[in-house]
């Protein structure tokens, strides 16, 4: 993998910084991509590059803007020469239920969830079939398995980035090179799922670490959060040239919570 040119979509904290990680301690070249403060990212695309001897770069896009998604691929091109690997990792997050659910917010997140990474998709793919070599792996959930109530934009969402990974290995299947995939994590602990926790602890006067047992017991995953670490690297693993023949898969990293729905009582 080393120079190849990767972009990550949501890598200036959680997930998506440990893909980066990954990828740049692999060899490859990264564009970083997400919102946070301006000198804590340089500082960390400064580490990056300095630890890992490759070109980091990073772009402030929205990906609610179409035109945004555009640029942002059109900047690592022009960073880097070339976009060999994607990973559709960005996200938004609303709490409704669907009859209360405001339209703007809806809009949103379908917008980041799912426009961006067609988009995205649809901007890199004439380079990829150009050099015969590409790797997409789009991010979907164990919720877009299944369902949970009061989070229909999210689960809708990672629904269809399954069917937009099918969709895409549909269409690149004559290309031995070119690969897209689907990994579905379980809980992962991200500063997002940090913020619930301590909701969650708020709500009912318990610790931390209380508050964490009741948040993975009501989701059916018994033993811990999962490393964003093991994350990276089911996808260093799919970016890899051993890989080429998985194209089109949706890879469950959850502790085994979505074989087992009926055990545990649901998503």
């Amino acid at each position: 993998m080393k120079g190849r040119n990767a972009l990550v979509t949501g890598s200036t904290r959680g997930i998506g910084a440990a893909v980066a990680e990954a990828l740049a301690a692999e060899g490859c070249n990264v564009m970083l991509s997400g919102f946070g403060e301006t000198a804590a990212i340089e500082a960390e695309r400064e580490r990056l590059a300095r630890q890992y001897g490759v070109s980091v770069a990073y772009n402030p896009a929205d990906l609610n803007e179409e035109t945004d998604c555009d640029s942002l691929v059109e900047a690592t091109v022009g960073a880097f020469g070339s976009v060999d690997i994607l990973v559709n990792n960005a996200v938004i997050r609303y709490f409704h239920g669907i009859d209360e659910f405001p339209r703007d917010e809806w809009n949103h997140a379908i917008a980041v969830n799912v426009t961006a990474p067609f988009i995205l998709t649809q901007k890199v793919l004439p380079g990829m079939r150009e050099r015969k070599w590409g790797r997409i792996v789009n991010f979907s959930s164990v919720l877009g398995m299944a369902a949970r109530s009061g989070r229909a934009d999210y689960v809708v969402s990672k629904h269809a980035m399954l069917g937009l990974t099918r969709a895409t290995a549909a269409e690149i299947r004559d290309i031995e090179g070119i690969t897209c995939n689907a990994i579905c994590p379980g809980s992962v602990l991200t500063p997002n799922t940090e913020i619930k926790i301590n909701e969650l602890a708020e709500e009912r006067s318990l610790s931390f670490e209380e508050a964490t047992e009741v948040f993975l017991a009501r989701r059916g995953q018994t033993r811990n959060f999962i490393n964003p670490a093991q994350v990276a690297k089911l996808i260093i693993f799919l970016c890899q040239d051993s890989s080429h023949d998985i194209t089109g898969a949706a890879l469950p990293i959850d502790q085994g919570r979505s074989a087992t729905w009926l055990e545990f009582g649901g998503a």
